[in-house]
Formats: C-alpha cells, structure tokens, sequence
C-alpha cells in the first residue's frame, strides 16, 4: 500500500504538470474504485484550474478556482500516470490539461477512492475525521507523542498505527522508526519513556523524510508519477528482512504478526 511518502512523492510529481494548469478534458472509464466516483466530477472539473496540490496523511488534494478540491487516496496499487503511452483497463480515471499533457490514475485493485469536496469545507471531510497531528511540515516532538499516548496499553506499534494518533503512519515506516529508536514494536504505547519518546519523534520525522528525498519505496505496483521507482527500500533496516542479519548488533530480524499486519524487528536491538 502506498504510504505517506509514496502520496508525498505523487503529489509532488503531479505539481510540476498541473499547477496553474487547466483541465481541458475529464474521462471517467468506470462508475467506481472503492466507492463510485463523484456525481457530474467531469462537468465540475472541465475547465478548472489546478491553484494548489497538497497531502493531507495519505490522501492527496488538487484545490481548484471554482472552489472544489479533489482529494484521492491510492488505496492498495493505485499510481497517476503522467503521459501514458496508452491508456489501459485499470486506467480509471483520465485527466487532460490545456497545454496537452495528460494524466490517469491507474489502479488495478480498486482500492482507491475519489472524492470531490467543497474548498472551504474539506476540513469536515469524512476521511479525516478525528486524524491525528501530521509527522513531516511541521516537528514532532516527544512531548506530542506521549500527549497522545498517556495511558494506552495497546502496543506501540499497533498505537502508532492508527490515525487518530498521528496522521498518515503506515506499517513500513512504524517499523523502521521503532528500529531506529530501539523500541520492542509490542511493548505498551503508554509505558514509553520521555526520553525514548523524544528519540522516536525524531525518528519518525528522519525516516520518512529521508523516504520522500528517495521517492518513496518501491513495491509491488507503486511507482511515482513519472513512471520513476522510489528507492528508499534498498535501505530497510527491518522491514521484509526476516531471517536477515540485523545491522546494528548482527542478530537475525524477527517478524510478528500484530493486528493482521507483519511486524519486523530485531529483539536484541528494541526493547
């Protein structure tokens, strides 16, 4: 699944085509991805222009002069596609701006979403109802983290994952943060120390800066807008290397199950 630097890294690609751009031309190739597309979305977005593209967790919006904004979400396999050579069955959406370029949003799984919300209403968009503080643009501190886990005794990695907590943490980079700061991804959220939390604030920022800086991380179906891969998972310190010598102490990385999602972690090195 596309997390937030994938969802960074798509933005930012779609920025350099469509800010400031207008859409000549609006094809909606089937009814639905996860949900159907928005009633008249073609009619609303002909003749718009793009003033804005931001991220917002892992969602991502396109502001435009007649005061809506869409807002997608990649789902499992979703990727946009700046000028396809073709336009094929899993391109569901396609976008064509005035200048001539065009883009789909590709999505073999349909697991994505559209949505087309009013501007000045998007902050009572359904999706980010009760969302947590976003970990990039702004610090995140020890003191925001343990704010919002005092008292919790689900485990740290399952707290950190859910969105309420904070905003757009997926399973990858809760991993490699927890990795790097030395936290045991099952020990209680509300148990974690003010020093620790202090390490893992920063860890969490450094690890999906660093993960936009590369584009992302590469797998499966994900790739950034220019057909570019992102390159971060060449540089998993745990995820997906079960069995794998762990870099810091030379022991093997473990993997668990917890809340239906693997968990990669080295024992000796968190605690």
């Amino acid at each position: 699944m596309p997390e937030l630097p994938e969802v960074e890294t798509t933005v930012r690609g779609l920025k350099r085509v469509l800010k400031g751009e207008r859409i000549a031309r609006v094809e909606v190739r089937r009814p639905d991805l996860r949900r159907p597309f928005p009633d008249g979305l073609g009619q609303r977005l002909t003749g718009a222009r793009i003033e804005k593209l931001w991220r917002r967790a892992k969602y991502g919006l396109l502001d435009t002069d007649r005061g809506d904004t869409l807002i997608f979400h990649l789902g499992m396999s979703g990727r946009w596609r700046i000028d396809p050579s073709d336009i094929g069955k899993h391109d569901h959406l396609v976008l064509e701006t005035a200048a001539g370029r065009q883009l789909s949003l590709n999505d073999p799984r349909r697991f994505g979403s559209v949505d087309l919300v009013a501007t000045d209403a998007v902050q009572d968009f359904a999706g980010f109802a009760g969302m947590g503080p976003e970990p990039v643009g702004a610090p995140l501190t020890g003191r925001t983290l343990g704010e919002r886990l005092a008292g919790k005794a689900t485990p740290i990695k399952l707290a950190l994952l859910d969105q309420r907590v904070i905003a757009g943490l997926g399973n990858i980079y809760v991993c490699e943060a927890l990795y790097r700061a030395g936290i045991a991804p099952g020990r209680k959220a509300g148990s974690v120390g003010k020093a620790r939390l202090d390490a893992l604030a920063g860890h969490i920022q450094a690890v999906l800066e660093e993960a936009i800086e590369a584009g992302g991380s590469t797998l499966r179906d994900y790739a950034a807008p220019d057909g570019e891969l992102g390159y971060f998972s060449k540089r998993f310190d745990v995820y997906g290397r079960e069995g794998e010598e762990c870099r810091g102490c030379g022991g093997q990385v473990r993997r668990r199950v917890q809340g239906g999602r693997s968990t990669f972690y080295c024992a000796k090195c968190q605690s």
